[in-house]
């Protein structure tokens, strides 16, 4: 957002205190959004359907976020930047306390299209309003501050909600849900500038983007990437049952997950800006390929004391791209920083979206077979990122 001008020495303290808030906002987004891997058994099984079927509501989410996104955004342009956001996180408790209330499969599935909606006002928005705040060198440590609110999530919400859906319910997990995303919002609300909105753009003008060759050739990456990486993860729960976790165990293990993702976010945002995102990338997807292929072995295996140290690694590899794929979609468009960022979400969510559409089909045939295919997913992805990577 060009048009957020904040100088002097006077801004320094609000560009540090309004970056980590942004992050306290995508830490309820990223709650909202992967929270339901922690108790997906129970919901299915309250829902009555299958534990595929009931991951589709991730499905569905991701499908939302990636069409409504750049829509949101040309829509909402002009509205200033603090009034959007805290808008975003009220329809998100809305979202969830709906969902906390489903009487059925197709109100959870309508609850999580209006959930959505608030996670496609504010993620693209506050990555946003994070780069235009800070000085160009630093714009991958503040993109990796913004999405780290979201790896924190995988840290602390997912691991909260499946101690929350086994000390009381999942309804009563996606109800605290909707009070953290209250909080949020109220935070959001005391503590960031009163920004403008920026100047109408067509959506025309911003799908326009795509015809840049730098973005149309960055994107499909994060698509794949997330596809690979991320698609399993909302089934996370029968993954480590297949393994033999259970009780505690499993809580831990969706917590050191997490670690790493929280880790691998901060960690690549740093390399990104000093070493360049194109090697970033590549360590990620080689360290992911390796990662889920010794899954595969190790729930063929039922070696359980493995678990700890992929569930880790497979975090911190999940995690290592966004901060790179954002800042080579801004140096493929530096003008248009705003609108790539935007794009960049939908991209995510929309490789979310295959990833776990896909995890769906393969789970009922097996749990090895699922790894596997996540791990060819990410091999493509690096054998992609080797024919671009001079773009962006």
């Amino acid at each position: 957002m060009s048009d957020v001008l904040i100088s002097g020495e006077q801004a320094a303290p609000r560009r540090f205190r309004a970056t980590f808030v942004l992050a306290l906002g995508t830490f309820a987004v990223g709650t909202d959004a992967y929270v339901v891997a922690g108790f997906l058994p129970a919901m299915a099984s309250s829902l009555h359907v299958s534990e595929g079927a009931a991951g589709q509501s991730a499905t569905v989410f991701a499908i939302a976020y990636a069409v409504l996104a750049p829509v949101l955004a040309t829509v909402a342009a002009r509205v200033p930047r603090r009034a959007l956001l805290v808008a975003a996180l009220l329809v998100l408790a809305v979202a969830n306390l709906g969902s906390a209330l489903s009487p059925g499969y197709a109100w959870l599935m309508a609850s999580r299209v209006l959930a959505a909606f608030g996670a496609a006002a504010f993620t693209p928005n506050a990555g946003a309003v994070a780069a235009s705040l800070v000085a160009p060198a630093q714009r991958a440590r503040a993109l990796a501050v913004v999405v780290g609110g979201l790896t924190a999530a995988t840290a602390l919400g997912v691991p909260l909600g499946n101690l929350a859906d086994r000390l009381l319910d999942w309804r009563a997990a996606l109800t605290l849900v909707a009070v953290l995303c209250l909080v949020c919002a109220a935070g959001v609300y005391a503590v960031m500038p009163a920004l403008p909105g920026s100047p109408h753009v067509p959506l025309r003008d911003r799908l326009a983007a795509l015809r840049r060759p730098g973005v149309v050739a960055v994107l499909p990456l994060t698509v794949l990437g997330l596809a690979a990486s991320y698609g399993l993860y909302a089934y996370a729960v029968p993954l480590l049952h297949a393994l033999g976790a259970g009780g505690a165990a499993e809580m831990w293990m969706l917590f050191l997950y997490g670690v790493g993702a929280v880790a691998g976010n901060l960690v690549a945002g740093a390399a990104a800006d000093r070493r360049g995102p194109i090697r970033v990338l590549a360590v990620g997807y080689v360290v992911l390929a390796v990662t889920l292929a010794l899954f595969a072995w190790a729930v063929e295996a039922h070696w359980l004391p493995l678990t700890g140290p992929l569930m880790v690694i497979w975090g911190a590899s999940t995690w290592s791209q966004t901060p790179a794929q954002q800042l080579r979609l801004i140096s493929a468009a530096p003008q248009e920083t705003a609108v790539v960022v935007g794009l960049n979400a939908s991209a995510l969510y929309l490789g979310i979206a295959l990833g776990t559409a896909l995890g769906g089909l393969l789970l009922p045939v097996g749990v090895p077979t699922a790894l596997a295919a996540a791990a060819g997913l990410a091999v493509l992805s690096l054998v992609y990122l080797a024919l671009t990577r001079r773009t962006g």
